[in-house]
């Protein structure tokens, strides 16, 4: 089985609004926020990578399509006396999850190849140096794995969505074990983090990029959304040499959920 193949995931029915629609006319006024703040990244060419410039950018995605961060103050990378990096863990619900992790802290993000080839978002991701994959490509999976375990020996710290693709909770899909074995070859502590996402309060999927649709689809949705915040909790790290039971201990951290007592 090819350990970057991905589950179904959910399908773009179970994103809802549990709350009326903002006006059109607002929800165009987002849009047309958002299109001048993605603008405004490409203006500012490679700069878009110094992290004060991306972490700024990213707050400015959020604030145009009128949601709000919710954050603890523990940071997503780790001081780490051997040099390496921390590999920051999360589920993955939205094209949204990057954005508001990078409004947090900028971390490299790791993503799919395809996001390399979206317009404008594609473009900005190359130029704040995000690493891309081929999930398809089982025959790369141990060369991405040494480049990502170079990454995080570098000093370097990533952010990866175990998940592989994007559910409407953060309780669902499996995590792949695959990047564990990153962190551990490179001596890095894994940080996990949920991302959720909630509606004047309640639980909402709104947010999530879900089956085929398209990004304009998911956008639109977005746009529309009434007081939509992202919330992310970042958990104690953790360290270990099996990457099977690093997966375990790191989804039962992002769900809240226990693992088993073995005898």
């Amino acid at each position: 089985m090819n350990p970057w193949a991905v589950d179904a995931g959910c399908a773009p029915r179970c994103a809802a609004h549990p709350v009326p629609r903002v006006p059109a006319v607002r929800a165009l006024g987002r849009c047309a926020a958002l299109a001048r703040t993605l603008a405004g990244g490409l203006a500012e060419g490679e700069r878009i990578g110094d992290p004060v410039h991306l972490r700024a950018r990213a707050r400015g995605v959020l604030d145009a399509l009128g949601i709000r961060l919710e954050t603890g103050p523990e940071p997503l990378s780790l001081p780490n006396p051997h040099g390496a990096g921390t590999l920051v863990v999360a589920n993955h619900i939205s094209w949204l999850d990057v954005i508001a992790l990078l409004a947090v802290e900028p971390v490299t993000p790791l993503a799919k190849r395809e996001v390399g080839g979206w317009p404008v978002v594609g473009t900005l991701a190359r130029r704040m140096g995000t690493r891309f994959i081929d999930r398809e490509g089982f025959r790369q999976l141990p060369e991405v794995v040494a480049e990502l375990s170079e990454v995080l020996r570098s000093g370097q710290s990533v952010t990866v969505f175990p998940q592989a693709t994007t559910w409407c909770t953060p309780t669902g899909g499996r995590f792949r074990r695959a990047v564990f074995q990153a962190a551990i070859d490179a001596g890095a502590p894994v940080r996990p983090v949920t991302v959720d996402y909630r509606q004047e309060g309640l639980p909402t999927a709104v947010a999530a990029f879900l089956g085929d649709e398209g990004f304009a689809t998911s956008l639109r949705r977005v746009a529309a959304a009434r007081g939509l915040t992202v919330r992310v909790a970042v958990h104690p790290p953790l360290r270990g040499t099996d990457r099977r039971e690093l997966a375990a201990e790191a989804r039962a951290s992002v769900c809240g959920t226990r693992l088993p007592v073995h005898a």
